[in-house]
């Protein structure tokens, strides 16, 4: 960490000096590039310069150690013990800014969630799941907006996809892509048998049109009519939209508004996202392909959390953490859940062990 830390004092010395050079001021464009990474590098530097003198600190302290006066060796101890104290703290703190930082992870969200295998009983999770982001993101101050859902007769959700926004949802939301697996007694069992049910989240950062240019030419948009649970019809104007990106063959249908043009917008939005996301784990396969994102490698047959309705539980499987409040966490209280996987993705993306690319790393399931 040392050697990373240096380094960074360096470039950030490098920068100040350019900063002061005057073909560099009368470029306007550069100057600015310049003036954004000294304001970030001087973060790192303000805490690094500081953890340096607490380590001269300490060596200073620890000199008095063998001075004959009881007293200053006393005196030496005490600032050894707060010394140290602060060390750990600044050593925390400037892991945490030396993790590389995912350019991604100020955007807003587009969260799509399906049922997967277990019929109804998916369906009705799936809805569950729904509620929880919903509620957790109303609880960070973000607004959410649903761009597309297939509901069920019975108050469940074949797909429901969503937009959240608001600053940081990408980098706090993105390590929930994955299968989430629910074990409980469904209403309907009359035996009382616990079944097994799973439904898929993905969780795309939301592409700007500069990021993703589509060439209307490489779309074919159907409209039809809308149609509900059953099979009802919902409108009684072609203003359901599929749009089929033909280079891809991504295929994306928005029907909840009444306006054929609202559902057109909406499905481009989730087409830009899906895109953007197709193109960052190709940029990814192509620097390693061992580092896949739980989304595009498969990792979606594999289980990342477990909700466990007959012992109360939720366990996270990535990183073996099992919490009995299971109820609340539906409720919308995810906080700690959430919090203790970015934990551990951090840890590994600085350890530089499996990287920190969008989407999450690979996550290790038992």
């Amino acid at each position: 960490m040392l050697k990373k830390l240096q380094g960074v004092e360096e470039r950030f010395l490098a920068i100040e000096k350019q900063m002061s050079d005057p073909v560099v001021v009368r470029d306007r464009e550069q100057y600015q590039n310049y003036v954004r990474e000294h304001a970030e590098l001087n973060k790192i530097v303000t805490l690094y310069r500081e953890y340096d003198k607490t380590i001269k600190d300490i060596e200073n302290s620890t000199g008095l150690l063998n001075e004959n006066d009881p007293e200053i060796r006393e005196l030496a101890r005490d600032d050894i013990e707060r010394l140290n104290t602060r060390k750990a703290n600044l050593e925390s703190r400037l892991k945490h800014l030396l993790i590389p930082k995912d350019a991604n992870d100020e955007k807003n969200v587009i969260m799509e969630i399906r049922a997967g295998t277990g019929g109804e009983e998916a369906a009705l999770f799936a809805g569950d799941l729904f509620r929880m982001y919903s509620r957790y993101a109303e609880n960070q101050g973000w607004k959410v907006e649903v761009l597309s859902h297939h509901p069920t007769g019975t108050g469940g959700l074949k797909e429901v996809i969503s937009l959240i926004q608001g600053r940081g949802a990408y980098s706090r939301l993105k390590f929930e892509s994955g299968t989430h697996r629910v074990q409980r007694v469904p209403e309907t069992e009359a035996q009382g048998r616990i079944h097994t049910s799973a439904v898929t989240v993905a969780v795309l950062p939301e592409a700007e049109e500069v990021e993703v240019t589509i060439d209307p030419n490489d779309l074919r948009v159907d409209v039809y009519r809308s149609g509900g649970p059953g099979g009802q019809s919902v409108n009684t104007t072609d203003s359901a939209v599929r749009i089929t990106h033909l280079p891809t063959g991504l295929v994306v249908i928005c029907q909840d508004e009444k306006s054929q043009l609202k559902n057109k917008n909406k499905a481009l939005k989730v087409l830009r996202a899906r895109l953007l996301d197709q193109m960052i784990r190709e940029q990814s396969e192509k620097i390693s392909e061992e580092r896949k994102s739980q989304v595009g490698s498969g990792d979606r047959s594999e289980r990342i959390r477990t909700y466990n309705f007959p012992q109360g539980r939720v366990t996270d499987h990535r990183i073996g953490l099992t919490l009995y409040r299971l109820e609340s966490i539906l409720q919308g209280g995810v906080d700690h859940l959430i919090e203790e996987v970015m934990t551990f993705y951090q840890a590994q993306a600085l350890k530089g062990e499996k990287g920190s690319r969008v989407q999450g790393v690979e996550a290790s399931m038992d």
